[in-house]
């Protein structure tokens, strides 16, 4: 039996699709299957508490710096 080059072009689009896909399922398994590896290995460090205490200080000095700038830009568009 003759096949159609119709149906010829659709077996070798559904073979190729079938390789891509198979492709991508591999590369997501194999991705998580590392990720695993690498989160067992390689824990995440635990984040150090600033032993700076944050004030008002902090702030205020901030505000002045802020208006301090902001006084410079407007004597700068003079």
């Amino acid at each position: 039996m003759q096949e159609t080059l119709l149906q010829q072009g659709l077996d070798i689009t559904l073979f190729g699709m079938g390789i891509v896909f198979s492709f991508l399922l591999l590369l997501v398994i194999g991705t998580g299957i590392m990720s695993r590896i690498i989160v067992r290995n390689f824990p995440e460090a635990e984040p150090v508490p600033s032993t700076r205490p944050s004030g008002l200080g902090d702030e205020a000095r901030l505000r002045a710096i802020a208006k301090a700038a902001i006084e410079q830009h407007r004597k700068r568009q003079k």
